[in-house]
């Protein structure tokens, strides 16, 4: 978990949970049974582990996730890359700096897990603006981060808790 601050923490960076990951290794399973893959970094595959680009060499999996949405009909399984064996995780306490210029779509959830319209693009290297935007909705529960080109999952954002703000 990583945590954006400016004056006060506006937003909660997540990564696929380390649990989540532990158990996909250890079952050599994705969430609808199929086996996973693994692959040797070409280098730039978007590992969503530690929330950075691979090197060239690193070993990876890639398996089907299914990101965190109540029960909806926008839930949905896509491929994602990460680390074939347990890694540290995201290592910043800011957006992830390997992917400040990524254009995304920064997809907004409403708690009953439907696409809300603050849904947007992003395409600049200041992501924090476009993220208080869609937050400041308080209709909007959480926000996926999504590649544009292929509509995979790369993390989920949140506010922070109450107690932590």
């Amino acid at each position: 978990m990583t945590t954006t601050t400016t004056n006060l923490r506006t937003f909660v960076v997540r990564a696929i949970p380390a649990e989540f990951l532990a158990t996909v290794r250890a079952t050599g399973t994705d969430v609808s049974g199929h086996p996973v893959e693994s692959h040797t970094a070409g280098g730039g595959e978007p590992l969503r582990c530690c929330l950075r680009d691979a090197e060239p060499g690193e070993r990876l999996i890639l398996f089907g996730y299914e990101p965190p949405l109540p029960a909806s009909p926008y839930r949905e399984i896509g491929a994602v890359f990460t680390h074939a064996e347990a890694c540290p995780g995201p290592t910043t306490d800011a957006y992830p700096p390997h992917w400040r210029d990524r254009p995304q779509v920064f997809r907004a959830y409403d708690a009953r897990g439907r696409i809300h319209p603050t849904s947007r693009v992003h395409d600049t290297d200041a992501p924090e603006p476009t993220l208080a935007e869609i937050l400041a909705d308080p209709e909007v529960t959480r926000v996926h981060s999504r590649n544009i080109t292929y509509g995979c999952f790369m993390f989920t954002i949140t506010r922070p808790a109450p107690d932590n703000a």
